[in-house]
């Protein structure tokens, strides 16, 4: 991807910030849990110092999704798996400071802004050995189902990625990880930029489109593998 134009993200002000920084900390956030009770969260970016918190929560959430547990076929092995591989991905997003977190990684959201890569080039040439150490010859199959990933991502406008979202199982089913999107996406709109996912399981589709994401195609892991949704939220003018 191409960086963004040269005109700075728009605060929600209205202000234009100059190069290199970023939109400030939302503190709180509200939403209604599965009772239909108005709760506050604290919302605020990811440090290095909650990555162990942050890897912790998406190894919860995606212990039974259908594309990773393919990628990772061992249900009593998936989630020291997990540890390693999230951490991976969660430890190189942090450095853009769009890590999101709710109630202290109650909820997650790891995003990569325009410009960006989800992984550093020296990430990028670990990925491969971990993923053989981790799950040995279903590396080449599981390789490539990710080139799918690179290969369907857009690349003709900039935009925000959604690269992981996920909430801890003991706030699970509370509302917690779409009212954090919820506020990512605000921070969004006020920049005026569209978003992109890819959901890797069908139950969600209908959570994304309930904030402004639609559907625009999917894509198959190889043999039988379970289909993955392309998902492309339009910059709010």
């Amino acid at each position: 991807m191409e960086p963004s134009a040269a005109r700075g993200p728009v605060t929600t002000d209205g202000s234009v910030l100059g190069s290199g920084q970023v939109p400030p900390r939302r503190p709180t956030g509200t939403y209604r849990n599965g009772r239909g009770m108005l709760r506050i969260m604290q919302v605020r970016r990811a440090t290095a110092s909650d990555i162990d918190a942050a890897v912790e929560t998406i190894t919860q959430a995606f212990q039974h999704d259908p594309m990773w547990g393919w990628a990772f076929p061992d249900p009593g092995r998936r989630p020291a798996q997990y540890r390693r591989w999230w951490r991976l991905y969660v430890a190189s997003a942090t450095r853009y400071d769009w890590t999101w977190l709710a109630d202290d990684a109650a909820a997650v959201a790891v995003w990569i802004p325009p410009g960006g890569v989800e992984l550093t080039d020296e990430d990028e040439a670990s990925m491969e050995p971990l993923l053989r150490d981790l799950i040995g010859p279903w590396t080449d199959t599981v390789l490539d189902g990710l080139h799918g990933f690179d290969t369907a991502h857009p690349r003709d406008e900039d935009h925000y990625y959604l690269s992981l979202l996920g909430t801890r199982d003991d706030r699970r089913g509370e509302g917690i990880g779409m009212a954090l999107l919820r506020e990512c996406v605000a921070v969004i709109d006020a920049e005026r930029m569209p978003a992109y996912l890819e959901s890797t399981n069908p139950a969600n589709n209908r959570r994304y489109e309930s904030v402004g994401f639609a559907d625009i195609g999917t894509f198959a892991m190889p043999g039988d593998g379970p289909s993955v949704t392309r998902m492309w939220r339009t910059a709010q003018r």
